[in-house]
């Protein structure tokens, strides 16, 4: 077969998935920044909270961008989930291209039907904040963040 159909995130999903982590962060006291982008790493929406530091924006694009990717959420570990060490950490980053690949927590692929349609990436809080917010974000669209589940 020539063409496939796929499914994609809409402007609409990609706004409630932004309310959802901006009202977690409000009522939580936490400036945040948030990128959501398509399947394709490209921008949907990007918002930093007043507050919010300046390098956030970079961090949030590049863990949805990554997540994206990888099709998994951002973790310490490789493309393939293998454990990396600090130094194959930042030798990935460096060979996939700092705004593409990240270790941090807090990005998430955006799972639907087991397609993944573009990733969240949150910056601002530790990284179990960030990590909680993301997930909630995607969960807010009725989407999952792991290819095995919704």
């Amino acid at each position: 077969m020539f063409v496939a159909n796929a499914k994609r995130l809409t402007l609409a999903g990609a706004r409630k998935m932004m309310a959802t982590a901006m009202a977690i962060a409000e009522k939580e006291n936490v400036p945040i920044a948030v990128a959501i982008a398509d399947a394709g790493g490209h921008l949907l929406a990007m918002e930093r909270m007043d507050g919010g530091r300046f390098h956030t924006v970079h961090s949030s694009t590049t863990k949805a961008v990554c997540a994206a990717s990888n099709k998994r959420p951002t973790t310490a570990k490789g493309a393939q989930a293998q454990p990396l060490d600090t130094t194959h950490a930042i030798g990935l980053a460096l060979a996939a291209g700092p705004e593409r690949w990240t270790a941090m927590e807090g990005g998430y692929p955006i799972i639907v039907d087991g397609e993944c349609i573009g990733g969240i990436g949150v910056s601002g809080g530790n990284w179990e904040f960030d990590d909680r917010v993301a997930r909630a974000a995607v969960e807010s669209i009725g989407a999952g963040y792991l290819i095995n589940k919704k």
